[in-house]
């Protein structure tokens, strides 16, 4: 399985879409962490899975998703309820809780992949307002049988082989 994986988009509409339309031909399935400020029904996540943001209030968004691949579980939130901003383990707590092989977050606009007890947690970054860096991420993981790939992306397209990295399955 192949996965688009973005967060923080922060209302912008045009700019995700654009990204979204050039993307949605070369992953199986795209995934929003959180704080799309949009609408479920609205065009850019009209089939994207989407789980709500501390910015998305109103939305109609699950604060949680879990998604069943024929290579292992992926569990997605934005991370506000796990204070990730502060420390990760009520996040690993929660990953380990319902068995992910993957956590994807975002909350924290700071592009990071690492593996712990197994798991792989991903944070795509922010596609509009980073932190601790100037460029706008995003990144598509690949599941295999054996491995799990992460690639992150600048919003232009250039790939940032610094950020991402290939897992072991454990």
């Amino acid at each position: 399985m192949k996965a688009l994986i973005i967060s923080d988009s922060h209302g912008w509409t045009d700019k995700l879409e654009q990204l979204l339309d050039e993307k949605r031909n070369d992953v199986d399935q795209i995934f929003h962490c959180g704080d799309s400020e949009l609408s479920p029904t609205q065009s850019p996540l009209k089939d994207v899975i989407s789980v709500q943001g501390n910015c998305d209030i109103g939305q109609d968004f699950p604060e949680e998703w879990i998604e069943e691949t024929d290579h292992g579980k992926m569990y997605f939130t934005h991370g506000h309820l796990y204070q990730v901003k502060s420390q990760l383990n009520s996040l690993v707590l929660r990953a380990e809780e319902v068995k992910a092989d993957i956590a994807c977050f975002g909350h924290t606009h700071v592009a990071v992949c690492f593996q712990e007890k197994g798991i792989v947690f991903i944070n795509p970054g922010s596609i509009r307002l980073p932190s601790g860096r100037r460029d706008q991420t995003y990144c598509i993981c690949e599941l295999k049988k054996d491995l799990i790939t992460v690639t992150y992306y600048t919003y232009d397209g250039q790939e940032m082989p610094e950020l991402g990295g290939t897992f072991n399955r454990e």
